[in-house]
């Protein structure tokens, strides 16, 4: 595993995180406490110190396993853990916005990962309209000089929201949708990023799965999985889901990308290496509800990068075949 600074507060974090909304158990169909305790120790063990959960996953439910997870190790302190907030249903847009709400979220999450300070605090996903006000900003900064957090940044859903927090004084990190199918970002935000000494975050490698190349146009999902009642952005942003695209245009694209493959890689790490062969990112974090997922993602941070002529390829499949099928925020 190799590491990777994190902006200006440090320390290094590994290049590939995990994810951890899967673990929340309600958006990605059952994974059980013991599956899940099983895949953040797998994770640890390839190398893994950044992990990234959210108050909303699973109500409470991933951090609480990550807060169990760190109690349970002796070198807890080597782990770098980010959350997020404003989804909360309690109590729930506009109130989640409030300096006051804000705390008590705060203060929520640090109970549940059963730690002093949590490391990065992420706004999550949140209206434009709020982003450009400066009260969500100040409760954050007020609790990093308390000591509640260390640093704060945001999550968004599109450049333009990107490009915006990037003006946010102390902001230390963004995390974006960044993939083979999604990479308005290379010219437009991560230049930006980079200039401002931002940590880069990137969600959703494998464009929930598309990018693992494995599924068929018979393959089905559950009741509880995003991939079935999102999948045309019935329940929240499109883009989350499949980056944006529709299922079955997805798995024809995904066939375009094969004959570009490395011989013996698999097309999951090839894509989760793509994001890492940018200098502008910091930790990829795919998530996984399966031990053997955590590993296989791991290996990307030892494949070589993917070489001038592949990514210029991509590029062009991108502009001439890919960005016109992409849906919602971008």
């Amino acid at each position: 595993m190799k590491f990777r600074p994190f902006s200006a507060i440090g320390p290094d974090v590994s290049e590939l995180g995990l994810g951890t909304w899967q673990l929340g158990g309600s958006e990605w169909g059952d994974v059980s406490e013991a599956r899940a305790h099983a895949i953040l120790e797998s994770a640890a063990e390839t190398g893994v110190t950044f992990l990234d959960t959210a108050d909303i996953y699973g109500q409470g439910r991933s951090e609480t396993l990550i807060g169990q997870f760190l109690r349970n190790r002796s070198d807890s302190d080597r782990f770098f853990v980010a959350t997020k907030l404003g989804r909360s249903s309690d109590p729930g847009w506009p109130q989640n916005f409030e300096a006051e709400t804000i705390r008590l979220h705060t203060e929520r999450s640090l109970q549940r990962l059963e730690v002093d300070a949590i490391d990065l605090t992420q706004t999550h996903c949140i209206p434009m309209e709020v982003m450009q006000r400066d009260e969500v900003w100040q409760a954050l900064r007020d609790l990093k000089r308390e000591g509640k957090i260390k640093a704060f940044g945001a999550s968004v859903e599109s450049v333009e929201e990107g490009l915006r927090c990037l003006q946010v004084e102390g902001i230390s990190s963004l995390q974006i949708i960044f993939n083979v199918f999604r990479q308005k970002p290379i010219q437009e935000l991560l230049p930006v990023a980079q200039q401002k000494g931002v940590a880069i975050i990137v969600r959703l490698p494998l464009a929930s799965g598309l990018l693992a190349g494995k599924w068929t146009k018979e393959s089905t999902f559950g009741d509880r999985d995003h991939r079935n009642f999102n999948a045309e952005g019935q329940a929240f942003n499109v883009g989350e889901t499949f980056a944006g695209l529709p299922f079955e245009t997805g798995l024809d694209l995904v066939e375009k990308l094969r004959p570009l493959l490395s011989e013996g890689v698999p097309m999951s790490e090839w894509a989760i290496r793509w994001c890492l062969d940018f200098p502008e990112v910091t930790t990829v974090i795919p998530g996984a509800t399966r031990v053997a997922q955590v590993q296989s993602n791991s290996r990307s941070s030892d494949l070589a990068p993917l070489g001038v002529s592949t990514h210029q390829t991509l590029q062009e499949i991108y502009r001439q075949q890919i960005v016109q099928h992409i849906r919602g925020k971008y």
